[in-house]
């Protein structure tokens, strides 16, 4: 297992079109991340919003998108496992995350990158690449879920 990325593929039955809808449409989104985000995802600005997950409710969404790329390519960089209330995060690098789209066959392969821990400080390197190993897992599960219905 690499210390610095995650990388993560499921095919999908939905066409390229819908899968991306479900991840640029920030309402969609929203769904089946489980975030309530404030508004559109826009090149080079910060989208926020609050988790929704179940027993992450504090925790706020914060990340700079960094690449639309309609039915290709979503990226933003954010701060991993960012859950402690009271911790500042804002001097940490931060990790990029990449969904890419592909079509395969009928459907789309959907793939997610998430890139820079080794550059995280130490302390919270590898719970930070562990939780979102895990995070990641689910979250390919929701979205297939959410357009395969």
């Amino acid at each position: 297992m690499s210390t610095d990325r995650i990388e993560k593929s499921i095919d999908l039955k939905a066409a390229p079109a819908r899968v991306w809808r479900a991840l640029s449409d920030h309402e969609e989104f929203g769904t089946w991340f489980r975030v309530k985000l404030d508004g559109p995802f826009r090149v080079g600005e910060v989208s926020t919003g609050h988790i929704t997950y179940p027993g992450y409710e504090h925790c706020r969404w914060t990340a700079v998108v960094t690449a639309i790329e309609p039915e290709r390519r979503l990226a933003f960089t954010w701060h991993p496992y960012a859950v402690e209330p009271d911790y500042d995060y804002a001097s940490e690098p931060q990790t990029t995350v990449e969904f890419t789209l592909e079509p395969h066959g009928s459907g789309t392969r959907l793939t997610v990158v998430e890139s820079g821990f080794d550059a995280l400080p130490e302390a919270r390197r590898f719970t930070a690449l562990r939780m979102n190993e895990g995070g990641w897992t689910i979250q390919m599960q929701n979205i297939s879920d959410h357009v395969d219905r």
